[in-house]
C-alpha cells in the first residue's frame, strides 16, 4: 500500500480561498487559513470521507471548510458540531493546560462575555426590552410588536468588551467580531437572522479563542 503523506519534503503546493485573511483572526495568525485549506483539501482527496466533522470553536475555519467542498464539487457532508465545553462554561482546548491554577478559575469569563451579548440580542428579539433606543426615530405610545428590529455590532461589542476588561487577568482582547453566520464577514448590523460572535483574547499569557451563535429559536 503506498504510503500516503500530508506533508513531504518536496511539498509546495498550497489551496487558498479568498475572503479569510482578512478577518480577525485570519489577521491575527497570517497564513493560517491557506495552511488549513491546502490540508484539509489534501486529506479529503486521500480519504474521501462520507462525512467529516469540525467543532464550532473554530467557526472561520468551518466555513472556510464548507467552502472548499462546495467550490471543488466534493462529495463530502461537513457535520460542525457544538463546542465541547467544561462545566464552567470554558471552551475545551489543549491550550487550556497552559493556563495557571488563579488563570483557569477566571477563564470562564470568556464565555460570560459572549453570554452576555446572546442575553442581550435575545432580550430586543424576543421583546423583552424596549428597543426605542436602538431605532433612529422614536415611537412614543406605539406598539413594539412586529416591527422589524436590528442591534448595532458596535453595541454588541462593546457587551462583550465590558465584561472581558472587569478581569485584570484578561490581558489582551485581540479582537471581537461580529460576523454573518453564513460568510463570517463582519456585519454593521444584527437582524433576526442573527450573526456569530467571535474573539481572541489572552488570560495571562495564553491565547484563548471561542464564539457563541446569535439566533432565535
Amino acid at each position: 500500500m503506498t504510503n500516503l503523506r500530508i506533508h513531504t519534503h518536496t511539498h509546495a503546493p498550497t489551496h487558498t480561498h479568498q475572503g479569510f485573511d482578512d478577518i480577525p483572526e485570519g489577521v491575527s495568525r497570517p497564513g493560517h487559513f491557506r495552511g488549513v485549506a491546502t490540508v484539509v483539501t489534501k486529506l479529503f482527496n486521500i480519504v474521501q470521507p462520507t462525512n467529516a466533522y469540525f467543532g464550532q470553536k473554530d467557526a472561520a475555519q468551518c466555513t472556510l471548510i464548507r467552502r472548499i467542498v462546495d467550490d471543488l464539487n466534493m462529495d463530502v457532508n461537513v457535520q460542525v458540531l457544538d463546542t465541547i465545553r467544561e462545566t464552567d462554561g470554558l471552551a475545551m482546548s489543549s491550550r487550556n493546560a497552559y493556563l495557571t491554577p488563579k488563570e483557569r478559575m477566571i477563564s470562564p469569563v470568556v464565555y460570560k462575555s459572549l453570554c452576555a451579548a446572546k442575553q442581550f440580542y435575545r432580550m430586543i428579539f424576543l421583546g423583552s426590552v424596549s428597543s426605542s433606543s436602538m431605532e433612529e426615530e422614536e415611537d412614543d405610545g406605539k406598539e413594539t410588536e412586529g416591527k422589524e428590529f436590528s442591534i448595532p455590532s458596535n453595541t454588541l461589542r462593546d457587551i462583550v468588551e465590558e465584561v472581558l476588561r472587569s478581569e485584570p487577568l484578561v490581558t489582551d482582547i485581540q479582537y471581537v467580531s461580529v460576523d454573518d453566520r453564513e460568510t463570517m464577514r463582519p456585519i454593521d448590523v444584527v437582524g433576526k437572522d442573527g450573526a456569530v460572535i467571535s474573539l481572541a483574547c489572552k488570560v495571562g499569557s495564553v491565547r484563548l479563542i471561542d464564539n457563541i451563535v446569535l439566533k432565535i429559536g
